[in-house]
């Protein structure tokens, strides 16, 4: 069995009776319990040929769904690659899987096939383990399937405390998991977040099968397990926080070419792209355009090793666009509807469909104890509402859902509530004024 100690504080002893009474009082939660060591003990770390052959020969041989994790080194090594796979499967124990040494890990893969994957946000471990050639038969979203039993938090922790009643450190989740060799801690972190993966996915599905949700759950996953790759961002430099400060476009050209520059310099480096220069440092520099390198480093965010040491670098992706002609557009064309606070602008009739259409479906995700965003992508419901069938009817409202890429489930339960919502808006509401006159002193009401 696993082993657990006590994770609750002693109630203190010099308050008052009042306080007494309140620690004593048995209506109050009980107590959660950490859950502080894997119960086979920390695994050793596998790293080579003959022991991935013996995580392959185990896991083939275990019974019921595998739990599975990624370890990825966030922030400190360029990408999204996994440094550590931890899997446990009942009758195979606890595996902890270095990647590095492998070109992949189809040999694990290999030894799951047919077996359902238990994952916990599962959009942020997919990607990596694809990248390492494991790719499930079936999918259990831990998170997503929180989510949908209306649980009021969802992250790992939370879940296994409402559910099971344990509690887990997570004190490494941001850790450098690029680190070699990985801490006996850290190990001990990474063999628990798989621990009871199991255990939550039957509380879950329980949960779920009570609510009538479970179905619901089943069409998620194996939407989610069947999505295509996300297709490459045309300009992902345009994605830099803090990029709209920018107005020019010889300086968005500096912008630009400061970011390409970054990004190929982090991926030789095998460094988070931050770790070189900041967003922020990069916004600055092409707002700034500094000539010479005292006018650079003297700019927000050009401080540290890699900015002064870099600086000629940074100089030339300035010059250069100085002298460029292939300016940038300050705006790219978007088939995306505008953002809705123009809408009552731009388009009123849409703006009404959308502000009729808000409340009755915030309601119906409350009414199914489920975020609303999680009822239907709150994209589709704008494009919906921005660009309806001709003829609103709840099948013309249903296959628009389903070509944007609504779930059954989702188009069964929002396509009625769209509809009419479409079809009969209610009024625009009237921008309320901020009890202000027009020049700007306080209203005497």
């Amino acid at each position: 069995m696993t082993s657990l100690t006590s994770d609750s504080p002693a109630h203190s002893t010099n308050g008052g009776a009042g306080e007494s009474a309140q620690a004593a009082d048995p209506a109050s939660e009980p107590a959660l319990v950490l859950l502080a060591e894997p119960r086979d003990g920390v695994p050793l770390v596998i790293n080579t040929p003959s022991g991935l052959e013996r995580a392959a020969a185990a896991l083939a041989a275990g019974t019921g769904p595998a739990a599975l994790d990624a370890e990825r080194a966030s922030g400190f090594r360029y990408g999204q690659r996994a440094f550590l796979v931890q899997i446990r499967r009942e009758g195979a124990g606890t595996w902890l899987i270095d990647p590095e040494p492998f070109g992949n890990l189809a040999i694990i893969d290999e030894a799951l096939r047919g077996v359902e994957w238990i994952l916990h946000a599962a959009t942020q471990d997919l990607p990596c383990l694809r990248e390492l050639g494991m790719n499930p038969d079936k999918l259990f979203d831990t998170e997503l399937a929180a989510r949908l039993a209306g649980l009021p938090r969802v992250g790992l922790a939370a879940v296994i405390e409402n559910l099971l009643g344990f509690t887990l450190a997570k004190e490494h989740s941001a850790a450098d998991w690029s680190t070699r060799p990985l801490p006996e801690p850290w190990l001990r972190y990474a063999a628990l977040d798989v621990e009871v993966l199991a255990e939550l996915r039957e509380a879950l599905i329980a949960k779920l099968e009570a609510d009538g949700k479970l179905g619901y759950a089943e069409e998620e996953f194996d939407a989610l397990r069947t999505a295509p790759p996300a297709p490459s961002r045309t300009d992902p430099w345009r994605r830099t926080s803090g990029l709209h400060q920018i107005r020019d476009q010889r300086q968005l050209a500096a912008a630009r070419e400061l970011w390409i520059e970054r990004e190929q310099l982090a991926e030789k480096r095998d460094v988070a792209p931050g770790r070189l220069i900041p967003d922020s440092a990069i916004v600055a520099a092409a707002r700034a355009m500094p000539q010479t390198v005292p006018q650079l480093l003297a700019t927000n965010g050009f401080h540290g090793r890699a900015a002064k040491r870099e600086a000629p670098r940074w100089l030339r992706c300035i010059a250069a666009a100085r002298l460029s002609t292939d300016l940038p557009p300050l705006q790219t064309a978007t088939n995306a509807p505008p953002p809705p606070r123009v809408w009552a602008e731009k388009d009123p009739e849409a703006a009404a469909r959308l502000q009729t259409a808000r409340p009755r479906m915030a309601a119906l995700a409350e009414q199914l104890g489920m975020p609303v965003e999680n009822l239907l992508t709150p994209d589709y419901l704008r494009r919906a509402a921005w660009r309806p069938p001709a003829d609103i009817t709840v099948e013309s409202v249903a296959a628009s859902l389903a070509e944007l890429g609504a779930r059954h489930w989702q188009v069964e339960l929002t396509a009625p509530v769209l509809a009419e919502a479409f079809a009969h808006p209610e009024p625009l509401e009237e921008k309320k004024d901020n009890g202000r006159h027009r020049n700007g002193r306080a209203s005497a009401q």
